[in-house]
């Protein structure tokens, strides 16, 4: 039976594809652009895109590519890029590619509040939207989309009939078979009206997919760590410009990249026992120095003199922080500490931990591979286990504050194999809502943060700690000291 589909779909594609050579093309006309049809003569899912959408009548498929390819030309839609869109648009945040809903599909999000009806900034608009459907689409071939229209805080300026129309035509005629959903969320009621226009334009098949939402029934379709405060969710993401948001990141360490690729294997193994002999070493030649030394009421008492004394180093000082995630705890939470390039670039720790019963695997990507190095990038880490990813810059190059790296984890089955090979696969094959991700931005610091200042932010609860929390936090601090300049 499926033998008989995958026939009836092939002999589908091959016609449609000679009819529209046959038909639409043979004048050799400018109406398209030549890479849309180079393109459909080798893409089967984009024809069958275009057939799923059309119900597999060919002449009603034939009038859909039609109309898409000379739109895509209109736009220019395979050549837009950032320069192509004014910068003020894109600062603003009103449209961007960010989080993924409970079914795995990308969200889409349109802050309606940021969009005033303006016959001047309408094609603008209309081109961020091609931009940012396109560069997916190229990413993700095939894999549908939520659109999520957040109407929260919006007025009547804000309603753009027009834009909005131009949205649906984009998932009905120029990317089909890619809308999952539209998730409308707190819409005014004086919207109600505009809202049936819209049904109207999506047509009778397309209105299930309208999801009308409020704070708790929009967690029905997107889990909280992918909700902002004001949806009831937890996502600490707050959008900013450059770079582009959460689509950039690549793996740090490639066979072909500017980076030697690393042996990760060995590097897991090296990476663990490293941690341990530092912490045996720290443990065994000063744990008698550390706890003669410190003492509570001095450590506090010389620490704020410290503080009072010297305003740049109270800059330096924040407290431990950790990303209590469901697979994996996190540290630092947010952001990683580098020295500027006056005291010298340095390489700084992130820290994972195991909270589950199994094996995760993880890998960490960045916006910026060619300026990484990053050991290990693709691993696993043993239940409760914790593993040391050592960040360093690369060949000379600078760190930037618009740098970011993501953390992506994922659990495995114990039986399986935590090879290069199997890890390969692993992430081939592993759902995309079975993924925790999390995010961490880069903050340049003008020196190395004073032991002193380690030992204060623990100080205050080593009451509460073993030997070996003492120890620990002394190894990070020495780690810490290891990498500044001499």
């Amino acid at each position: 039976m499926a033998e008989c589909h995958a026939q009836n779909k092939a002999k589908l594609i091959s016609e449609t594809r000679r009819r529209f050579e046959a038909e639409y093309v043979t004048d050799k006309s400018d109406k398209y652009d030549p890479r849309d049809v180079e393109r459909l003569q080798q893409d089967d899912n984009w024809v069958e895109s275009y057939l799923c959408w059309r119900h597999d009548v060919v002449d009603e498929t034939l009038k859909m590519i039609d109309e898409s390819f000379q739109w895509r030309k209109e736009m220019a839609v395979n050549d837009l890029t950032e320069a192509s869109i004014p910068r003020w648009l894109l600062e603003i945040g009103g449209i961007y590619l960010h989080g993924y809903d409970k079914e795995g599909n990308k969200l889409l999000w349109i802050r309606v509040k940021y969009h005033v009806k303006d016959h001047k900034t309408i094609l603008d608009k209309k081109k961020l939207i091609a931009f940012w459907l396109e560069r997916y689409a190229k990413r993700e071939n095939g894999k549908p989309i939520t659109v999520m229209f957040d109407l929260s805080e919006t007025g009547i300026n804000s309603i753009d009939m027009d834009f909005v129309r131009f949205i649906i035509n984009c998932f009905k005629v120029y990317y089909p078979k890619y809308l999952s959903k539209i998730v409308i969320f707190d819409m005014p009621w004086i919207m109600n009206a505009a809202f049936k226009i819209v049904k109207s334009w999506l047509g009778p098949e397309a209105v299930s997919l309208l999801k009308f939402t409020n704070k708790h029934e929009v967690q029905d379709y997107v889990s909280i760590e992918y909700l902002p405060p004001h949806m009831g969710g937890t996502d600490p993401f707050k959008y900013s410009y450059p770079p582009l948001v959460d689509d950039d990141f690549q793996t740090p360490l490639c066979e072909n990249g500017p980076i030697a690729s690393e042996d990760e294997a060995s590097s897991k193994e090296d990476t663990e026992s490293d941690g341990k002999d530092i912490l045996e070493a720290i443990f065994n030649e000063e744990q008698t120095a550390l706890l003669k030394k410190i003492n509570l009421t001095e450590s506090t008492s010389k620490a704020e003199e410290n503080e009072k004394g010297d305003c740049k180093t109270k800059a330096f000082k924040k407290p431990l922080s950790v990303f209590k995630g469901p697979l994996l705890h996190i540290s630092p939470a947010e952001e990683l500490y580098f020295g500027s390039t006056e005291s010298g670039e340095k390489k700084t720790l992130i820290v994972l931990t195991n909270v589950t019963k199994n094996i995760v695997a993880f890998k960490v990507r960045t916006t910026a591979p060619e300026k990484y190095r990053v050991k290990p990038s693709n691993s696993s880490c043993d239940p409760g286990a914790s593993i040391d990813i050592v960040v360093s810059p690369h060949g000379g190059f600078a760190v930037s504050a618009q740098d970011r790296f993501l953390i992506m984890a994922a659990e495995m089955e114990q039986t399986s194999g935590t090879g290069p090979a199997e890890l390969a696969q692993f992430w081939k094959e592993v759902p995309r809502n079975k993924v925790m991700e999390h995010r961490l931005r880069c903050h340049i610091v003008e020196s190395s943060k004073p032991i002193s200042l380690t030992l204060k932010d623990g100080a205050f609860n080593m009451s509460d700690k073993t030997s070996e929390d003492m120890c620990l936090q002394f190894a990070n601090s020495r780690r810490e000291s290891d990498c500044s300049p001499p």
